[in-house]
């Protein structure tokens, strides 16, 4: 939904943050953005962000590590072509922002000066997905090592051969205003909390790893009993199944994935190349492929950043444009990439409110938000019975895509053995190497069970890491290369 009356209240906020306590205003914005306009530029921006966070560990029932940290500061940028001039101060000040304004107009010094008319700032309208609540303060310090003594307690009485637990919580408050050249002007306030779970188990003087967890952008009240006792669930579970793993076989063979984060495959392998950078420049595997048969019948891809409260979602992405639903692959036929406003502009289409930065002393660039895949009609019982032999992958940990190729490298936190349609024994070791083009085209079945992460992820780009969300339903794809050690 978009409405102005949260809107409103978001720039209320980022006023009091980030303009008012350093003597400035929205004339001192459109003055730093006129003397970026004074040679000619195709676009520019001002960025502000003001970020508090904090961070709690617990290892064998001790709080090891309390952070706290506050972090603010201002990018400016001015766009040419294709080139991008960016400077950033952690200092917010008049004077400091008309340094970096001088300083970034250079990218068209050659170009002739001319005296430009900035558009009076108007309000972009936005989404309103989240509460503005800051999560810090949602509960007091006491809570929090409580909470996260509870996870360790819900741990060790799951079963006996837990031998150690360790537990984070993780808590940030995030407020960004926009200021463009064209006189938009866009805030937001996200709130952010991730809490985790990691368990190790011991059986015969053998020892294995499982993890759980999730997180949104919501209050530390989410983490009622009910979502730590499924994290604690799920981690203990792992750890367990991986105690009875055997070497898992190589070669290649048929590859169910289960639902929800082994989605994460579809992200690096897919998601990456069809980010509008990487096919400007025809460097990766879909460029050039738009209206072209690029999946299975029945693959539909979607990246989502309006799914209310999830972590991957904005209300406006960091240049001000509004978050939006992207159909990219709809029934295998390949419909759009990912577009930050440069991109989009030299690719002559819109941008889709994929502009995203990890701070503001970063550049923008498309990022994926929410990425994930439609579900199908089929039971996912089924899909694994299908199996003559091969391997079932229910979840996932590290992986790496190479963009121009597509090729991908994924290693299996959790993976079965399946003969004749009967899961057999758990694997370890398991690693799923394909090319993301050509694996879409072997996907021969889709659950009905598609689900997205617990709230978990987070997606490194040339250096940048921001939050995102990933998920799929059950998926058999044929004819995947499995290394193994067996």
């Amino acid at each position: 939904m978009i409405s102005r009356e949260p809107t409103i209240e978001r720039l209320a906020t980022a006023r009091a943050l980030l303009l008012e306590p350093f003597g400035l205003d929205e004339t001192h914005l459109v003055r730093a953005l006129a003397e970026i306009r004074a040679h000619k530029v195709d676009d520019a921006d001002l960025y502000f962000q003001y970020t508090r966070s904090e961070g709690w560990s617990l290892e064998e029932g001790i709080v090891k590590t309390g952070s706290f940290s506050i972090d603010q500061g201002v990018g400016v940028r001015a766009v040419s072509g294709e080139k991008t001039a960016f400077a950033y101060s952690d200092d917010i000040s008049e004077a400091s922002l008309l340094d970096a304004a001088r300083t970034v107009r250079t990218i068209a010094a050659a170009a002739k000066g001319a005296r430009v008319k900035v558009p009076s700032p108007r309000v972009a309208g936005s989404r309103s997905l989240y509460n503005g609540v800051d999560p810090i303060a949602s509960l007091d310090s006491t809570a929090k090592v409580k909470l996260l003594e509870k996870v360790e307690q819900l741990a060790r009485k799951k079963d006996p051969r837990v031998v150690q637990v360790m537990a984070g919580l993780a808590s940030e408050y995030d407020v960004v205003l926009v200021a463009r050249a064209d006189g938009t002007m866009a805030a937001d306030v996200r709130p952010l909390v991730r809490l985790s779970v990691t368990v190790i188990a011991e059986q015969n003087g053998r020892r294995e790893m499982g993890s759980g967890g999730g997180g949104g952008r919501f209050g530390l009240a989410y983490f009622d009993d009910e979502h730590l006792e499924g994290y604690v669930k799920d981690a203990v579970h792992a750890a367990l199944t991986n105690l009875e793993s055997r070497p898992a076989p190589a070669g290649e063979m048929t590859v169910v994935l289960g639902p929800g984060w082994p989605g994460i495959l579809l992200h690096e392998a897919v998601g990456h190349g069809l980010e509008g950078d990487f096919n400007r420049k025809g460097s990766s595997a879909f460029a050039g492929r738009i209206g072209q048969r690029v999946a299975a019948k029945g693959v539909t891809v979607l990246d989502d950043g309006t799914i209310a409260d999830r972590r991957g979602s904005l209300n406006v992405d960091d240049e001000g444009n509004t978050s939006q639903r992207n159909v990219l692959i709809e029934d295998g036929i390949l419909r759009g990439y990912i577009q930050d406003s440069l991109n989009a502009r030299l690719m002559g289409v819109a941008p889709t409110g994929n502009g995203r930065r990890e701070s503001y002393a970063h550049i923008p660039m498309p990022r994926m938000t929410n990425t994930y895949m439609l579900g199908g009609d089929r039971d996912p019982a089924e899909i694994v019975a299908s199996i003559e032999k091969g391997l079932f992958a229910s979840n996932f940990g590290g992986g790496q895509v190479d963009i121009t190729s597509g090729k991908f490298v994924f290693s299996a936190s959790e993976a079965y053995w399946v003969e004749k349609g009967k899961i057999q024994y758990p694997v370890k070791g398991a690693t799923i190497v394909g090319n993301g083009p050509d694996a879409l085209t072997r996907v021969t079945m889709i659950g009905n069970d598609m689900k997205l992460d617990t709230g978990v992820g987070t997606c490194g780009k040339e250096g940048q890491s921001v939050p995102v969300g990933v998920g799929q339903p059950t998926l058999r794809i044929d004819g995947l290369t499995v290394g193994g050690t067996a």
